[in-house]
C-alpha cells in the first residue's frame, strides 16, 4: 500500500472504533469533568475528543478547513485527509455520548462541553457550510434564537477566520463567537461572545520564571473580572506548556484569577494539576 491509502485506511479505522470509545469513557471510569480543562489542537492526540473526555476535559478545539464541501480537520492545509470531517470525529460521536447520558455529555453534571471550532480557510464560506451542518445536530447544541440562548449539552464557539457581520446578523445560531481583547468592554452581549480569547504573550511578559509582577497580576485579574461581569469566560492561548516549574506557576496565576478556561496539549498533565490540588471549580 502507499502511504497515502495507509493514512486513509488509518483513518476510517479511528472513526469505527472512536463513537463507542467515547460515549462510555466516562461511564465506564467515573471521570470527573474539569470546568478548566481545554484541550488545545484535541484533533492531534491518538483519539480526538475520547482521550480529553477520557480526561475529564471541559472544552476540546478542532480547526478545520472547507475542501470539496466538507468540513475536514487539520491543523495545516497539507495534513488534511479525506474522512476526518467535524462530524465523524466530534459530532457524530457526541450525539451518541449524550444519548448514553442521558442528554449529558458526562453523566449527571450540568457542564456544557464548549467545541471551539477554529476557521482556517474562507470564513465566510466555511462558516456557512459549518451552520448548515450545526443544523443537523441542533438536538444538543446550544442555540441562540430570537435574542435568547437555550443552553444544551454541546456549545460551539467559532474561532479563527470568524465572519462576524454573518454571524451577528442571524436570528437564529447553533454557534457563538469567539472574542478578542479587544471585545472586553466594547458593548458586545454574552449572547453573541461569551468567550473573550487570546495570546498570552501579547498581553503578558511573564512565563513563569520567578514570581508574577504585581503589575501583571493585577491585569489579569481586572481583566477576568471585566469579562465575567459581562457574563463572559476567559481563555488564554500560548501560554507556557512545557512540563515544569514554569508552567505550573502559571497555572497557579490562571486559576488564582479565576481564568476560565487553561489551554493545554498535556492532558494528564492538566488533569493531575486540577484534581491534585483541589482546584477543581464547581
Amino acid at each position: 500500500m502507499t502511504r497515502r491509502v495507509l493514512t486513509l485506511f488509518a483513518a476510517v479505522c479511528a472513526m469505527l472504533t472512536l463513537a463507542p470509545a467515547v460515549a462510555q469513557a466516562d461511564v465506564r471510569h467515573g471521570v470527573r469533568p474539569l470546568p478548566r480543562a481545554h484541550a488545545h489542537n484535541d484533533y492531534e492526540h491518538e483519539r480526538p475528543l475520547a482521550d480529553a473526555l477520557a480526561h475529564g476535559f471541559t472544552s476540546v478545539e478542532a480547526d478545520i478547513y472547507l475542501v470539496g464541501g466538507q468540513l475536514l480537520v487539520a491543523h495545516d492545509p497539507g495534513d488534511v485527509v479525506a474522512g476526518r470531517t467535524l462530524q465523524s470525529l466530534y459530532l457524530d460521536p457526541l450525539v451518541q455520548r449524550v444519548r448514553a447520558n442521558h442528554g449529558r455529555v458526562y453523566r449527571g453534571s450540568p457542564i456544557s462541553l464548549q467545541l471551539l471550532v477554529d476557521i482556517k480557510n474562507t470564513g465566510a464560506a466555511t462558516y456557512t457550510e459549518l451552520d448548515r451542518v450545526l443544523r443537523r445536530y441542533r438536538s444538543i447544541l446550544t442555540t441562540y434564537a430570537w435574542g435568547r440562548v437555550f443552553k444544551d449539552a454541546v456549545t460551539v464557539v467559532v474561532s479563527g477566520d470568524r465572519p462576524r457581520e454573518l454571524m451577528s446578523a442571524q436570528r437564529v445560531r447553533h454557534a457563538f463567537y469567539d472574542g478578542r481583547a479587544a471585545d472586553l468592554n466594547s458593548g458586545a452581549p454574552a449572547t453573541f461572545i461569551p468567550l473573550i480569547s487570546d495570546n498570552w504573550t501579547t498581553l503578558f511578559t511573564w512565563e513563569g520564571a520567578g514570581p508574577m509582577p504585581q503589575a501583571e497580576r493585577a491585569k489579569l485579574r481586572q481583566f477576568v473580572r471585566d469579562a465575567h461581569a459581562n457574563r463572559q469566560r476567559v481563555r488564554f492561548w500560548a501560554t507556557p506548556d512545557v512540563p515544569g516549574p514554569e508552567r505550573e506557576a502559571v497555572w497557579r496565576e490562571l486559576v488564582a484569577a479565576d481564568v476560565d478556561h487553561i489551554n493545554t496539549d498535556d492532558l494528564a498533565g492538566l488533569q493531575a494539576f486540577l484534581t491534585n490540588r483541589s482546584l477543581v471549580r464547581r
